[in-house]
């Protein structure tokens, strides 16, 4: 028996009805050596006994965060978790579920807890209203764009070339089933380079991505940017680290439109990548606009304070026309540990992390800077807790000489090398890489990357 049971004339009707002749011209944006051709090459099944110790004899060769010493980011951060976040989140079983709950039928604790998420994040973004979660970062970056589509009704988008270069391509991937042009403003000196955006934006600017600090870890001049946007009538979307609104000035309080970031550092593990937080956040005239669901504080009949959820706008609540995306749910338990962490954290203790994470890096910087050989990639550029080493050394041989030692060095930039327009040196990224410093590395560790980098 066949698992599908569509038959062929059903198949052909469903494909005449989209306007394509066959499976193969349905399926034609995804490339060719992706496409399964043929059986699943599938061995034989294993014995309860043999699967335990083949999955051990795997998990054996795992190495997590914990067992070195990590300098890794370019998007996920090794920041200390409270235990008290494991204890009342994941801990917990109510919350610990297979089924993220996304209808109306979600209790009145966990719809408290996201609507608490929302303020948080309101506070941390300085924004008027935050909906209850989206997947992650590039989701909610992409997710941003088609809102302010919605909002303008213009036609081209401008992203920034020190936007990271995943979430560039993620808003790529969105855009490219709708009527909306992509065009990337170029860096200079790792920022944003002001004079070309103000000759790329015009009167059908959609919006302009940006994000601060950036995918170098420098720190953009929103001040400067943001008012040249609404000059143009276009909206400004800021991606931030939601931790950098600990010392820096959020970007509600420098006019953006739209704030996204990933949520990872809000009390969320590196776990092997994923699955992480992506927050949204904006001015409360395009609440209507926003995609996911908002959770809105109420009273019943009694007068008793009540949550609710107020707001959904994907096509299955309301008229598909009036929908303002196809995101359906959210991620919910991640999200439940972030209102948490930052419950737990607090305004006091947000901002010395971000404090801790600030002077840790710029010593780390100071003397990485020192070593023969080593210097920083944008020297004038301001940073938050992550920065862009370039060397005159082999990156991928000096990432494996401090790793034998139990350090992760940093995330070598070589792959992106296709992806920038930074026109720094001659081979671009290829001779750097990004060290980011948390408030849990110590003055120790840190002196042991140098030494690690000095003896590569």
């Amino acid at each position: 028996m066949k698992y599908t049971q569509t038959t062929e004339p059903q198949t052909a009707q469903m494909l005449d009805a989209i306007g394509v002749k066959s499976m193969d011209d349905l399926f034609a944006p995804i490339p060719a050596k992706f496409r399964l051709r043929g059986d699943l090459n599938i061995p034989r099944g294993l014995s309860e006994m043999e699967m335990l110790r083949d999955a051990e004899s795997l998990a054996t060769k795992n190495r997590h965060a914990g067992e070195l010493v990590c300098f890794l980011g370019g998007g996920a951060y090794d920041h200390f978790i409270p235990t008290v976040v494991d204890a009342l989140s994941t801990g917990q079983s109510e919350f610990l579920t297979a089924y993220t709950p996304y209808q109306a039928e979600a209790s009145q604790g966990i719809l408290q807890l996201f609507y608490e998420f929302q303020t948080m994040v309101c506070l941390l973004t300085g924004m008027d209203v935050a909906n209850a979660s989206m997947y992650e970062f590039t989701t909610a970056a992409a997710e941003a764009v088609v809102m302010a589509r919605s909002i303008t009704d213009r036609s081209s988008v401008l992203v920034a070339d020190t936007v990271h270069p995943d979430t560039r391509r993620v808003i790529e991937t969105y855009l490219a089933q709708l009527d909306l042009e992509l065009v990337v403003i170029p860096s200079k000196s790792g920022l944003i380079d002001e004079a070309a955006m103000a000759d790329l934006i015009s009167d059908s600017t959609a919006a302009v991505v940006m994000q601060s600090p950036n995918f170098y870890g420098c720190v953009e001049r929103l001040d400067r940017v943001i008012p040249r946007i609404k000059e143009k009538g276009a909206l400004s979307i800021v991606c931030m680290d939601p931790i950098s609104g600990g010392v820096l000035k959020t970007p509600g309080d420098l006019g953006a439109d739209i704030v996204v970031g990933e949520g990872q550092c809000l009390g969320v593990p590196l776990q092997y990548g994923g699955p992480y937080l992506g927050l949204l956040a904006t001015r409360e005239k395009y609440l209507r606009k926003m995609p996911g669901r908002v959770v809105g504080m109420t009273t019943d009949k009694d007068g008793k304070r009540g949550f609710c959820l107020a707001l959904q706008t994907r096509e299955q609540h309301i008229k598909r026309e009036r929908a303002t995306s196809n995101i359906c749910t959210n991620q919910g338990l991640l999200a439940i540990r972030a209102a948490v962490y930052m419950a737990v954290m607090g305004k006091n203790g947000i901002a010395e992390v971000a404090s801790q994470c600030f002077d840790k890096a710029h010593y780390a910087a100071d003397r990485i800077s020192k070593i023969k050989g080593f210097e920083l990639a944008f020297p004038k550029a301001p940073f938050f807790k992550e920065f862009t080493v370039r060397t005159t050394r082999d990156v991928s041989r000096v990432m494996e000489a401090c790793r034998q030692r139990g350090i992760l060095a940093g995330v070598p930039l070589s792959r992106f090398d296709n992806e920038t327009t930074e026109p720094q040196s001659a081979n671009k990224l290829s001779d750097c890489f990004l060290v980011a410093a948390t408030e849990k590395r110590t003055k120790e560790e840190i002196d042991r990357l140098v030494d690690g980098l000095q003896a590569a």
